[in-house]
């Protein structure tokens, strides 16, 4: 089967042998020479759109004005760019205009010099105008040219900087850093839905990668105006024994990196989990208190997903683990029937995921999230969720009228059921009736 990297390098010999340059670009060149697996082959050309679509008649045109078209096989995608310069970034996205040029013109108008080489696949020499193999080998994330004109054509690359380096372990250049700093709050301009993908990236590297991105974050300036409910947690304190990792901000990073292989969703949860902290915090009998962060929290957390233009299900998890993050603190004080019902939600393993790393992040063991996990994994599917033995059907069939107290009858009689003191059909549907004649209790 036809791989994405040989796919390039036949497009290449292609378009060699009508008589054009062409070369490996971007981000797989920087993959190949680090030895790592690239996430995408690209493909740069001296042919013009026209002449890539003569021929690869088929490719599809979903850039053509930017000199760029897609040579596909099977589900299989190639880009393959015109060499170009960018004329002006009004919107701070996108070039207004392109000159289409050589490959010393495109390699400078890319973001960084480690993304700006070029690769021959067949006698493997890298083309390097700006300095990349350089950079590559002392591991520095450095802008190609003047960062503060880069930074500015778009300025997501400035996240980006910051997610490279958490990614690879590089440092950031010096100059490069300066104007993140000086330009950050420009990174407000983003659209939320390409800081999602960047912050994704960074929120699911390894484990030092993402403690090393949310740190750059904070210090050059980034965090304060993509995630204020985030930086707002600096120089909360935290009491004393149970955490002695610092303050919230620390902990919250710590918490992050504890994870393991986590979705997007449960490293945002993790990331947002104690952002409600800052506004509750009160000391009530000399001991410091965050009295309902989680509900605070929860609605911060679902503000953060909607500017960040998360999916309806994306919100609806990450704010769901927030909310829920205290609930298994004391799970061995839980009646059976309201730890099933945890156990029966959909989340539960991202939920539990994230309580094990929140106790590690507070110098605590992973003891009792294992021996919770024992729990869970002792029961069947059927045994955390049975079919209810009781329906709605089965109370209007008794001779109730629907109404509020409907869900009061079933959840009891389900939390019974749970429990074992409901087995049966019959049992479950004594247990209804005596629920149902019970006096009425007087409102207060």
């Amino acid at each position: 089967m036809v791989t994405q990297k040989q796919l390039a390098e036949a497009v290449i010999v292609r378009l060699r042998e009508a008589g054009h340059e062409a070369l490996l670009a971007g981000g797989c060149v920087r993959d190949l020479l680090l030895g790592r697996p690239a996430k995408d082959y690209d493909v740069a050309t001296s042919a013009r759109p026209e002449e890539v679509l003569g021929l690869f008649p088929r490719a599809l045109t979903v850039g053509a004005a930017f000199g760029v078209v897609v040579v596909a096989d099977g589900p299989l995608q190639v880009q393959v760019a015109t060499f170009r310069s960018d004329l002006g970034y009004t919107d701070g996205r996108r070039p207004d205009q392109v000159a289409f040029t050589d490959a010393r013109h495109d390699a400078a108008r890319r973001d960084f010099t480690i993304n700006g080489m070029f690769l021959d696949p067949a006698g493997g020499e890298v083309v390097d105008y700006v300095g990349g193999r350089k950079d590559l080998e002392a591991r520095i994330i450095r802008a190609v040219g003047d960062p503060r004109a880069r930074f500015a054509e778009d300025h997501l690359r400035m996240l980006r900087a910051v997610r490279f380096a958490a990614e690879l372990g590089f440092a950031i250049d010096g100059g490069t850093a300066a104007a993140i700093q000086e330009l950050a709050p420009t990174a407000a301009r983003v659209s939320g839905e390409r800081v999602a993908a960047e912050l994704e990236r960074l929120l699911t590297a390894p484990p030092e990668g993402r403690r090393r991105g949310l740190e750059l974050m904070d210090q050059l300036g980034l965090l304060a105006v993509l995630l204020p409910e985030v930086h707002a947690m600096h120089g909360v304190a935290q009491g004393l024994p149970h955490h002695p990792e610092g303050d919230v901000f620390v902990h919250t990073v710590l918490c992050v990196e504890q994870l393991r292989e986590p979705t997007f969703e449960l490293a945002l949860a993790a990331l947002l989990h104690d952002v409600g902290k800052p506004p509750t915090a009160a000391v009530r009998e000399g001991r410091l208190t965050f009295y309902g962060h989680e509900r605070i929290g929860e609605y911060l957390a679902r503000q953060a997903c909607h500017r960040l233009r998360l999916s309806v299900l994306q919100t609806r998890r990450a704010t769901w683990l927030v909310r829920s993050h205290m609930k298994l603190i004391s799970y061995d004080e839980m009646r059976e029937a309201r730890l099933k019902r945890l156990f029966a939600e959909e989340g539960f393993e991202e939920l539990a995921e994230l309580w094990r790393a929140d106790c590690l992040a507070s110098g605590g063991t992973a003891d009792a999230y294992e021996a919770l996990m024992a729990r869970y994994r002792a029961l069947s599917r059927e045994q955390v969720r049975p079919r209810p033995l009781v329906t709605g059907d089965d109370l209007i069939a008794m001779g109730l009228a629907p109404g509020p107290a409907f869900r009061d009858i079933l959840d009891r009689v389900y939390d019974a059921q749970l429990e074992g003191r409901a087995a049966s059909k019959d049992e479950a549907l004594a247990l209804a009736r005596r629920i149902a004649n019970e006096p009425c209790k007087p409102q207060p």
